[in-house]
């Protein structure tokens, strides 16, 4: 068994210290089982990239950082199968020297690939659902210590509860992904475009290509930043933002404030989809690190009335917001995706590390966004009350009850879990 690391941890952006009385880093499914099984409360711990406290807990977390790589292709399935554990930097190098590719990808490759599908994480693209719907099948280590296989042939509705579980179903040591072949991207980034373009045109500027990302600070300069990601096997981009305003960039930009190096490559060089879908490399630190981040998804019909009301909050975002990011998502089955069953808008703020300020900040958003039914991200910060989450997820009723049936005696609950499945 390997040992229990006690030292005092954070999460990847500093702004939550865990409370877990130690780290277990098991090297097999044997030994996680015998982990599960011996010990009363755990909760799956994956690349601390989640800003709220959905990984912590007060008794003990298990990190499959120690676990063997795996990455089986089968060609004839279209499916992928790969160790929970593994980021999806490392997935998608494999992948793209065997001729394969995800259908779509975060902006950060650094995070686990069981941990942004358990979180609902995903990219953008008007036809790109969340990371959780490539899932096809998964293992889990249940409460009984026992390994449990989900899958397109499980009872109705198991692989929907699974896709986006929040760690409450068990611990998952392996995932399988569709695929599809390898595919190369360029991406072309535009400067300041208008308010009234943004508003006027938005659907066609988000689904003129394969991936489309909107950066806004909310202030006078609009879309202060459009990434278009154009899959060059597809017709080019019909959209001049040129002629609604913008300027396009000559030299690479971050979204941030950090050194643009850090980005993948800009200016409309072809390269592996691999190496343009995420907006940052994997061998750099992808953002400023201290930071808390919130993002809520809103049905797409409402993303120009949403983000009209957003823009009175310029002021307040004016010293804390680091950047906001607008990106679209195609619709889900996985009961709890912050995009399921619906065509929606993501509309993400990524702010300093000022904790009280950004608790403030994020009750005016809730506030301005009520009107148009948002549904927060799980690994992100949120003022949502167990009854609005309620409202927000319809399924998630059905996925509590699922949870008390599978781990009756709360072996994978913690202090967020207790709340939001409450």
């Amino acid at each position: 068994m390997s040992d229990v690391i006690a030292a005092e941890r954070t999460n990847w952006a500093g702004n939550v210290t865990y409370r877990a009385a130690g780290l277990a880093r098991p090297t097999s499914v044997s030994e996680l089982q015998e982990l599960v099984r011996t010990t009363p409360r755990l909760t799956a711990l994956g690349s601390t990239h989640s800003f709220n406290e959905i990984a912590d807990t007060d008794a003990l977390q298990v990190s499959l950082i120690d676990m063997p790589p795996v990455l089986e292709i089968d060609t004839a399935r279209r499916v992928v199968r790969v160790a929970a554990g593994m980021t999806h930097a490392q997935v998608a190098a494999g992948l793209e020297a065997r001729g394969w590719a995800l259908g779509n990808l975060a902006s950060l490759p650094h995070i686990s690939t069981a941990g942004a599908v358990a979180t609902g994480t995903h990219g953008s693209g008007t036809r790109n659902p969340s990371l959780a719907q490539a899932v096809v099948g998964l293992d889990v280590v249940r409460a009984s210590g026992a390994v449990s296989s989900v899958g397109s042939d499980s009872a109705a509705g198991q692989l929907d509860a699974h896709r986006v579980a929040l760690g409450a179903l068990g611990v998952v040591t392996a995932v399988e992904l569709a695929i599809v072949p390898t595919f190369q991207v360029a991406t072309t980034v535009h400067l300041d475009l208008p308010w009234d373009a943004v508003e006027e045109h938005f659907d066609a500027v988000m689904s003129d290509a394969y991936s489309v990302s909107m950066f806004t600070s909310f202030d006078d300069r609009g879309a202060r930043q459009v990434w278009t990601k154009h899959r060059v096997d597809e017709p080019a981009p019909s959209v001049d933002l040129e002629a609604l305003g913008a300027r396009r960039a000559t030299e690479a930009v971050h979204p941030g404030e950090n050194d643009a190096a850090s980005v993948t490559e800009q200016g409309g060089v072809p390269g592996p989809w691999s190496e343009r879908l995420p907006h940052f490399r994997s061998t750099f630190s992808p953002s400023t690190g201290a930071e808390i981040q919130a993002e809520y998804l809103v049905p797409a019909e409402f993303a120009v009335p949403a983000l009209r009301a957003l823009r009175p909050l310029a002021g307040l975002f004016a010293p804390l917001l680091i950047a906001a990011e607008v990106r679209t998502v195609a619709p889900d089955t996985a009961w709890l995706a912050p995009s399921s069953e619906r065509q929606s808008v993501g509309i993400h703020f990524t702010f300093r590390r000022d904790a009280p300020a950004v608790a403030a900040a994020v009750l005016r958003i809730e506030e301005a966004l009520e009107p148009f039914d948002p549904r927060p991200h799980w690994g992100k910060v949120s003022a949502g009350t167990p009854a609005r989450l309620h409202e927000a997820y319809p399924h998630l009723a059905a996925f509590a009850a699922l949870a008390r049936e599978l781990d009756p005696e709360g072996r994978f609950r913690n202090p967020f879990l207790d709340r939001v499945l409450s």
